[in-house]
């Protein structure tokens, strides 16, 4: 029985490496009380970056992931219903072929975010799981399989930029061999430095108080950094990590092979490849954000990291 106070809501990311459900009750004071919540690897954003199409089996898988969320969200009688598709579906040349299925297989239309919405939606959901525990101003950074958002703000967003880097992207870009050789590895990371010097135009990185960390690869990270043995939310939710903890673990991931991540027990088997360029993209943001947090007369000697990230936020947008 859903209590009459609240609403059941549903949301679904999908992004560039994964398809997200959250089924949650919204109170009227805003709180979310988690009722389901599933991750699928899908890896929609397979070869966008090369194609700037979406593959025929990548979409399929995606579907039907789809259709097993749209039986989720029926069964658990969520009476609002909201399907963000981020990266990968912004970049696709066929992607009314997705909006298509996604609205056979779930009953309403997608909506693809733009990279300053994405934003948006990351620094809700982030700063709702964070804020009564750390100042402001926040630096929520969501870094996704194609791209990285980047938002500023204290209560709302006061900058935000998303660009074109993320753990499917450099890994499809710069990083073949397993592991990375020296060269990938320096030109995957002139890419993002490159990046990450175009956002600081808009994004002031020097005023961050509080860095936050979402998503899978820099969930991933903590989870090294605390040596779990596997993968535990409740551990990794609101860790705070000292930054050189957290370059320590993005370095040991990244040089380690494909078999020897898929060895650690909370890795995910469908991040096991990419989790590489997605250790290197959070490093190279933690280091500028450390230096010019130290460049504007701060101190930024840790990072938290947040489990609620853009799929909470899009559950308390349908509030």
């Amino acid at each position: 029985m859903i209590p009459s106070s609240t609403t059941r809501v549903a949301a679904i990311d999908c992004g560039t490496n994964s398809i997200r459900l959250l089924v949650a009750d919204v109170g009227p004071d805003g709180t979310l009380t988690e009722v389901d919540r599933r991750l699928r690897i899908v890896r929609l954003g397979q070869g966008v970056d090369r194609t700037g199409e979406l593959a025929p089996e990548a979409l399929e898988r995606t579907l039907e992931a789809s259709r097993e969320y749209a039986s989720v969200i029926a069964e658990t009688g969520a009476t609002r219903v909201r399907f963000v598709a981020t990266s990968a579906t912004r970049d696709a040349r066929n992607r009314q072929d997705f909006a298509d299925g996604v609205r056979a297989a779930v009953g309403v239309d997608p909506e693809v975010a733009s990279g300053r919405e994405e934003a948006e939606l990351s620094f809700r959901g982030a700063t709702a799981g964070v804020a009564a525990q750390h100042p402001g101003p926040y630096l929520v950074v969501d870094l996704g399989g194609g791209s990285t958002e980047l938002v500023l703000g204290t209560t709302t967003p006061e900058a935000a930029l998303s660009l074109d880097v993320g753990s499917v992207r450099m890994t499809e870009r710069h990083l073949h061999s397993d592991p990375p050789t020296p060269a990938e590895e320096e030109a995957a990371r002139a890419d993002v430095r490159a990046a990450l010097d175009h956002a600081a135009q808009t994004v002031p990185f020097g005023r961050t108080t509080t860095l936050v960390g979402l998503a899978g690869s820099v969930t991933s990270v903590t989870a090294h950094a605390l040596g779990l043995p596997e993968y535990r939310r409740a551990a990794v939710h609101g860790a705070v990590l000292g930054v050189d903890r957290v370059l320590a673990a993005c370095d040991d991931l990244l040089h380690r092979t494909r078999e020897q991540r898929l060895a650690l027990g909370f890795m995910h088997p469908g991040r096991a490849d990419v989790i590489g360029a997605g250790a290197l993209v959070w490093a190279e943001v933690v280091t500028r954000v450390r230096d010019d947090v130290a460049a504007a007369g701060g101190t930024l000697a840790d990072v938290v990291t947040s489990e609620s990230d853009i799929l909470d936020g899009i559950a308390l947008s349908l509030a």
